[in-house]
């Protein structure tokens, strides 16, 4: 029977430890560290959430890699003192804690951050302030900034997981303010409806009439990207990061966009599985199960983390998982090189095909009723309901008469889709102001009609070309399946309802609502990057 040589590893934790920032505020934190050596180089992690996401830190591991581990409450959560102001603090406060780290005993000066998500953003902030002694940042499923890809996609608002990320914020603000002995009873009145109802607080008109959420009126009052936006980017200059960054993403991640950027700007591995923003461990996403092997244990992501942040990581440039076949594959580069874009135009008739439409096709019409959204059926999702994510299947949404459909022919061989993917798309409407949304769909031989991709892009004119940035995928379409675009004007919650009136979504009331007549010219396509094979 094998048996394993191993020594008991003794570990020194101490809670709550305070940790000072400029201003007097004192956040505090947990150190773990062995008992027995030293110095250490530190993995440091800021977190916003109290301790739950602590939980997914890889604290045995590294403290088996030789780290000491401080798992440290942002400003106003957790146990730290102070306000919670999302996104403003979180540099500053990173270069403090990271000065306070390298003044201890039982640190060799040398700091590496990780997270996911705002813990990731925590890092990459802290990164833009270059404090001395921080080595590496390993960065997954993070925004790039802080208005495009975070509250507007395509400069429509990203509703639902702005309300519901805004509500649960608000209630561990309340739940803090609580902790340190505030009546808190009248506040929590007041975001009760957005917490236990949000299938409701979506649809609240105006938008800004929602209550509870104190950063609320902030997101939703500036739609475009002015000095308010401009002001938080100024805490994320990609220009300022020195550290290495490993950066990782999901398929299905709302979040995908940024990822790209982020590597895009600084460099490093990037890692993209088929996960959402909460399945990363798991071999499955929406209505698929791609297996063991596509989860981050099966790829040993933990490990590798863990190597990148010591300097020690030997892994590709680019890993990616490669949907239909199901299979990770190492590449070069991103985007990869030897794909081609290939244009697929949007015929008429509802053909999807590499042939250009006859001179003369007339357009495809439909109707929008603001009043009766498209709904949101899985995709890059961070909604109240967590499974209302990934791929799932399209052919309810397909059978509206609010939804265009173009379908290639069954397709005869294997059809890789992997890089970036973009609508072209000439259309009219009836309104002053208009959404325009597409859906990349997976038709199966059996009719199932699975979502692999979308987006949206918000006008201010009644006419025009528009491109719609459906992000990126990796998907190969195989032989016997056939590819789809969907094309509508809503997705909704995902994203909120364009009145069509010209004026600002989140005053609209349900009287301002605009019946939308929509033309969409068969001049129109989707550019997929194909990999030959």
């Amino acid at each position: 029977m094998p048996k394993l040589d191993r020594s008991p590893m003794r570990v020194t934790a101490e809670y709550d430890t305070p940790m000072p920032m400029r201003d007097g505020t004192v956040l505090r934190g947990s150190v773990h560290r062995r008992a027995e050596g030293g110095p250490f180089p530190v993995l440091l992690a800021r977190s916003p959430y109290g301790e739950g996401p602590f939980r997914a830190v890889p604290l045995t591991a590294a403290l088996e890699a030789g780290f000491a581990v401080v798992l440290q409450h942002c400003r106003g959560r957790g146990t730290s003192d102070g306000e919670f102001r999302p996104w403003l603090d979180e540099g500053d406060d990173g270069y403090d804690t990271i000065a306070w780290i390298r003044s201890q005993p039982w640190s060799n000066g040398e700091v590496v951050m990780t997270g996911m998500s705002y813990l990731a953003g925590c890092a990459l902030q802290a990164a833009a302030t270059r404090p001395p002694g921080l080595k590496a940042v390993y960065a997954a499923m993070t925004p790039h900034d802080f208005h495009d890809g975070l509250k507007y996609h395509g400069g429509a608002l990203a509703l639902g997981s702005a309300l519901n990320w805004g509500a649960m914020q608000a209630a561990l603000g309340l739940m803090h303010a609580a902790e340190a002995g505030e009546d808190v009873g009248a506040a929590f009145g007041e975001l009760l409806p957005a917490m236990t109802d949000q299938a409701a607080a979506v649809r609240t008109l105006p938008l800004e009439a929602v209550r509870g959420i104190p950063w609320w009126h902030d997101w939703i009052s500036h739609p475009e990207r002015d000095a308010f936006w401009e002001g938080l980017a100024e805490t994320l200059r990609h220009d300022r990061i020195e550290a290495p960054v490993m950066h990782v993403a999901g398929w299905f991640d709302l979040f995908l966009s940024g990822t790209l950027e982020n590597h895009r700007r600084l460099g490093g591995p990037l890692v993209i599985g088929p996960w959402s923003h909460l399945t990363a461990a798991s071999s499955g996403t929406g209505r698929l199960d791609f297996g063991f092997a596509a989860s981050a244990p099966a790829v040993q992501l933990e490990q590798r983390q863990l190597a990148f942040l010591r300097g020690r990581d030997t892994g590709p440039a680019v890993k990616i998982f490669v949907m239909g076949d199901d299979v990770w594959r190492d590449e070069e580069s991103w985007p990869l090189a030897r794909a081609v874009e290939t244009r697929y135009h949007l015929h008429s008739g509802g053909l999807l095909s590499p042939e250009p439409p006859a001179p003369g096709a007339e357009p495809a019409a439909f109707t929008f009723d603001p009043r009766d959204p498209v709904p949101t059926v899985g995709g890059p999702t961070l909604l109240a309901d967590p499974t209302n994510v990934g791929p799932q299947d399209q052919r309810d949404v397909e059978r509206r008469a609010d939804v265009l459909c173009y379908t290639s022919e069954v397709l005869e061989s294997d059809l890789e889709v992997t890089g970036p993917v973009t609508v072209t798309l000439r259309a009219q409407t009836s309104a002053a102001a208009t959404d325009w949304t597409a859906k990349l769909v997976n038709v199966h031989p059996d009719g199932r009609a699975l979502s692999v991709t979308d987006g949206i892009v918000r006008t201010s004119t009644s006419s025009g070309t528009y491109t719609i940035d459906l992000v990126a995928t990796s998907q190969v379409f195989k032989a016997g399946h056939r590819v789809r675009v969907q094309i509508s004007s809503s997705n909704f919650p995902r994203f909120d309802r364009n009145p069509g009136t010209g004026r600002p979504a989140a005053s609209a009331t349900e009287a301002d609502l605009v019946v939308q007549h929509q033309r969409v010219f068969p001049d129109s396509w989707i550019t997929l990057p194909v990999v030959p094979r």
